[in-house]
Formats: structure tokens, sequence, C-alpha cells
């Protein structure tokens, strides 16, 4: 049974407007808990780069789902989320789930900071999101047609946002995941041409993967519009994590959520239905 101060109090979710945490606080919301959805557009207003908007965010909250922008890969998150760790201790925060990346070191040493903050803690270390291909940089290419992109045959076990979600809300809500790391993957590995298949299956189009190297792909980014540090942060992740480290699947859905992970055929469906692929 859960403590009622905790069913009272308001649940933080940052990134609110991202790919997990519109999730998440819609499936809060759902169940009838007051959510706390912040972002740097909302009310109270939540920006990393501020500390100062830190307090009013967390005030009276007992449970947060963290979510870093733009990736715990980048320089100076370590130093950020230690610090907001700290503050949602300090403001009474208990409980944190924190939305971490596989095959990166630099998550991990955000992981570390999680679990010594003194917090009851949930780590959710994920794969790629499918859902990249669909609300994310690679959708504007998949409507298109042509992806290019720097990958030859690697295969990443895509990990779907509902999964994600399903696992956030469990982690906040019940008991049992406490000081809980998570790996969430799908089910299978498959390489980015045969996610393409899928996609070109499921939307019934023509799609093609055209292998770049990673300044050629950088560059397109840069002419895309894509800001210079995001650009590289999205190279980072196709040159580094994407090596071959992270193929195997891990079992993390089936141990939070007692089912199988979503496939990406599920995924490609769903995504194919709502029409995002229309070009």
């Amino acid at each position: 049974m859960a403590h009622s101060h905790f069913d009272a109090a308001p649940t933080l979710v940052l990134g609110a407007n991202g790919k997990t945490g519109r999730r998440v606080a819609q499936r809060l919301r759902a169940q009838g808990l007051e959510v706390r959805a912040c972002a740097r557009s909302t009310q109270p207003r939540f920006d990393w780069n501020e500390r100062a908007t830190w307090r009013a965010a967390l005030e009276g909250v007992k449970r947060a789902y963290v979510t870093y922008q733009p990736d715990l890969a980048v320089p100076g998150a370590l130093d950020t989320v230690s610090a907001f760790f700290d503050t949602a201790m300090a403001s009474g925060a208990e409980r944190i789930v924190l939305l971490s990346g596989r095959g990166e070191e630099e998550a991990q040493a955000a992981e570390a900071a999680l679990q010594r903050s003194g917090a009851s803690w949930t780590i959710l270390r994920c794969s790629w999101f499918m859902q990249n291909f669909s609300e994310s940089f690679l959708l504007d290419a998949v409507r298109e047609g042509t992806l290019a992109l720097p990958v030859g045959d690697i295969r990443e076990p895509f990990v779907d946002a509902e999964d994600i979600a399903d696992a956030a809300v469990a982690a906040l809500t019940q008991p049992g995941h406490e000081n809980r790391l998570y790996e969430l993957t799908g089910p299978r590995a498959i390489s980015f041409a045969e996610a393409l298949e899928c996609i070109a299956k499921a939307s019934r189009r023509d799609l093609h993967l055209a292998p770049v190297p990673p300044d050629a792909f950088r560059a397109g980014l840069l002419n895309a519009g894509v800001p210079k540090p995001e650009a590289d942060l999205i190279l980072y992740l196709f040159t580094t994590v994407l090596d071959g480290r992270n193929e195997k699947p891990a079992d993390g859905v089936r141990a939070a959520l007692h089912r199988e992970a979503r496939s990406f055929e599920d995924y490609a469906m769903r995504a194919a239905a709502s029409s995002v692929w229309c070009a």
C-alpha cells in the first residue's frame, strides 16, 4: 500500500514535452495522481542550465521522473544532475526514477551519483528509442524516403518509449522497484536497414538506407538547421554508442513489468497507423 502523503504530493516529471516524459505524465494523470510536468516552456519553468528554476519545480514533491536534456553524455551533465539530486533531497523528495542510456560511460557516472544521493532510486538504462524514427531527428528523413546515416551492419535492440513509460510509472507508483537498475531494450536486435524495412512494410512506402561517412552526416545535420551541440551529440551516439557494445537485448522490461517488451514491428504498425510517416 502506497503512503498517503506520497499520493497527495505532486509527482515531478521533467522533460514534460519529451518522448518519455509526455507518456509518463499522461499515465500518472490517468491514475488520478497530481503531476507537475516541467520543461523550459511550462509554469513552473524548469531549465537544467538555470538552477534558480529548480526549487519551484521541486516544492512539495516526493517523487520525480528525471530525464536530462539533451543527453547525459554531454559535458557538464554529471555536475548538473548531481547538484539536482542534492537539491531534490534537500527539498524533501524521496523517490527518483532516472532515464539513462546504455553503453554511455557518462550516463553511468550520473547513475552512480543518484545511487549515492540518499534517494530511493530506480534507474532505467535504455537502448535506442524506436520513436527516434517517428518523433525525433530521423522523422524528416523517413518522410523523404532516404536515411543517410553513418551506420553499417550494427544491430541495436531498439526500445519502445511506451515500455519505458510503463516501467517509469511502475517505479514511481508501486513498491518493489526501489534501488533497482533495469536495462530496457526491445526483444531483439535489428540493423538500421531491417528497421527501415519494417517501417517501409508498415507504411507501404519505399525507403532506402544510404551509408555516409560521419563527417558528411554531421554536415548534413548542420545544413538542416540542427544546432551544433545537438549535431555533435547525435554523431557521438552513432559513432560511439552504436559500435556493437549494446547489441545484446536485456530483460529489463520483463523484470520491471512481468511481460515481454514491445517489438519493432508492433511499433511500426502503430506509428504507420497514426500517419506520422506520410510524406
